[in-house]
């Protein structure tokens, strides 16, 4: 069996009537050492290469072949929900600081969660890249206070985390490491500013020429922006972070804007959706030096991710610990793990001895929603680069996720998965 691709054209106008229905929103600290002077460039574990051919596009101009996509297939037995249940109301604001906030439940947007803090929402919200490897760079820090995670893989078998934080702070979220030119598309998704450990020159020449540049946030001399060096006695290069409670007042230093967006919520519901996948436990294997899985608890309902322990190298066996948080100490949870089929290219032939890959998470393409220790068959849906990304089923209804974190795995889609009762296994293949 393999995925399809039929039906999806009429996604695109349903996606345009849809996001009429997104409600629109607007947005305890501690303290840490600042950094007096951080380095104006650091090094980078990806080599630069010529680049006379190359585009300063990433997406015009794909010369290396690329394979013809494989799919792996959906189940031919599911049962999506018939009758969809009302969206959690977001409540709007009225675009000005310190506005718009007369009722005491605030829900934000990107959680369907009332927060503690309403006048957290009343900013443009931050995504922000986080580490994943080395391994001792584990336990990270925020990862239990983002609203919403992406992992990708970035290059020689290692993934990344880009967290978009808006209803929570944090002090210490990190480590920060460089861009890629997939979080472009995070920052966009969110109208936010994109905090990242400077880049490889191809991307960070490219962020830069974007209309993103007003919204890039690098280390620099002094304390604005706020990033940190962190408790820890390893080199600077894994040990900086950022604070992001003394972002805003670093904003208005700076005179950017850092006003609400108009911010397009999900769809969210506790309602359990009726599935007759079961999905208790979801791997995912990126490679032998990176894999992890996901594990329902159904009396919290969420899932808790384990991390590899160890790599697979000359026959190593799997091995996975729990992974948490070093700034909260909680577990790292997901209300809603989203896995994404997502085209990987490259623009040249010197981003392909590199791996310096081009995610295009735009257009549509397959995914699978897992909530409530179920599995729901999806496509998703992006039309415009400025948009937010749109889940919805096989039959085109929008998808609700609980009220809480989504964690969202970008797979590529040469990607393979195999389902084993109530085991989900997922293995990233590179095109």
């Amino acid at each position: 069996m393999t995925f399809r691709h039929g039906r999806l054209t009429r996604l695109k106008n349903i996606f345009w009537i849809l996001t009429v229905l997104l409600t629109v929103a607007c947005a305890s600290p501690a303290t840490s050492t600042p950094v007096s002077a951080i380095l104006s460039a650091f090094p980078t574990p990806t080599p630069f290469q010529p680049q006379s051919e190359a585009s300063a596009n990433p997406y015009d101009l794909l010369t290396t072949p690329q394979p013809e996509p494989t799919f792996t297939p959906y189940p031919t037995h599911y049962v999506i929900a018939d009758e969809l249940p009302t969206p959690i109301e977001v409540a709007p604001s009225s675009g000005l600081a310190g506005d718009g906030f007369n009722s005491l439940n605030i829900n934000n947007p990107l959680t369907g969660l009332p927060v503690s803090d309403p006048t957290l929402l009343d900013r443009r919200p931050m995504v922000i890249k986080i580490a994943n490897s080395p391994d001792y760079v584990r336990p990270q820090s925020g990862l239990s206070l983002a609203d919403v995670v992406y992992e990708y893989y970035i290059e020689w078998g290692d993934t990344r985390f880009i967290a978009v934080f808006y209803g929570n702070e944090s002090t210490l979220v990190g480590p920060v490491r460089s861009g890629r030119y997939f979080d472009e598309h995070v920052a966009r998704m969110y109208d936010a500013f994109l905090v990242f450990k400077f880049a490889d020159p191809r991307e960070y020449s490219y962020l830069k020429e974007s209309t993103l540049n007003e919204f890039l946030v690098v280390p620099g001399a002094g304390t604005c922006p706020p990033f940190v060096t962190g408790p820890y006695d390893r080199e600077i290069y894994n040990n900086i972070f950022f604070n992001t409670t003394k972002w805003a007042a670093c904003a208005i230093k700076k005179s950017l804007d850092n006003s609400p967006q108009s911010l397009r919520g999900g769809f969210f519901t506790e309602k359990v959706p009726e599935s007759v996948l079961e999905a208790k436990q979801i791997f995912s294997l990126y490679s032998i030096y990176n894999y992890s899985y996901w594990d329902y608890d159904p009396a919290t309902h969420k899932y808790f991710r384990y991390q590899e322990a160890n790599d697979m190298v000359n026959k190593k066996p799997e091995a996975y610990a729990a992974l948490t948080d070093a700034q909260t100490g909680l577990p790292v949870t997901a209300d809603n793990v989203v896995m994404l089929f997502v085209p990987h290219t490259f623009a040249n032939q010197f981003n392909a001895e590199d791996q310096v890959y081009n995610i295009d998470l735009l257009d549509f393409g397959n995914a699978y929603v897992f909530r409530d220790g179920k599995a729901i068959p999806a496509y998703w849906n992006r039309t415009d680069v400025n948009e937010p990304l749109l889940l919805t089923s096989l039959t085109g209804n929008p998808i609700y996720l609980r009220p809480g974190r989504t964690f969202y795995q970008v797979m590529g889609t040469t990607s393979t998965y195999t389902q084993d009762g109530e085991d989900w296994h997922f293995v990233f293949k590179t095109p």
